[in-house]
Parts: C-alpha cells; sequence; structure tokens
C-alpha cells in the first residue's frame, strides 16, 4: 500500500446538543465546515450544529477508516468519552 493512500481521518464531534457525530474524512477542515454550513454536511446536524472536533485519527486507508468508524459507532456513549478522555491525558 503507498504510503499516500493512509491520508483518511477518523473523527467525533460534539454537538450542541452534547451528542456524538462520528465520521470519516480525507479533509478534515473542509468537511468540519460542510457540516457548519449544512450545505453537503451530515442530515444528523440539521437541527444540532456542530461545536468542535474532540476526537481524531490519521493514518487510515479508506477500508480501515470505515471500519473504525463502524467500531465507534457501536460504541455507548460512556464508551465514546472514555475513549475520548483516555487520549487527552
Amino acid at each position: 500500500m503507498l504510503k499516500s493512500e493512509k491520508n483518511w481521518y477518523v473523527y467525533i464531534i460534539l454537538s450542541s446538543d452534547e451528542s456524538l457525530y462520528t465520521g470519516i474524512t480525507t479533509d478534515l477542515e473542509r468537511r468540519f465546515q460542510q457540516h457548519l454550513s449544512c450545505k453537503g454536511g451530515a442530515r444528523y446536524f440539521h437541527g444540532r450544529r456542530p461545536k468542535k472536533i474532540v476526537y481524531l485519527e490519521h493514518g487510515h486507508d479508506r477500508s480501515s477508516a470505515s471500519k473504525r468508524e463502524a467500531e465507534i459507532k457501536s460504541l455507548n456513549r460512556s464508551q465514546k468519552i472514555s475513549m475520548i478522555s483516555d487520549t487527552k491525558s
């Protein structure tokens, strides 16, 4: 696998209602701006606003990013909070 193929991010965004949104992208800044504008952003943010990125993984290829996204989405809220807290310490 070429090193350049491992440019995918897995991220978690804290939203205005304190819920957590998990996604993947190759361009984190562009994707966050899309979520803010609602145009091109996830439907999840219709009715709530993204506040900030609270978790980030980099160095995935498309396949591993999708798998990791699914793993994170299967976690309950307290497990996600714990995972986020572990990266801050």
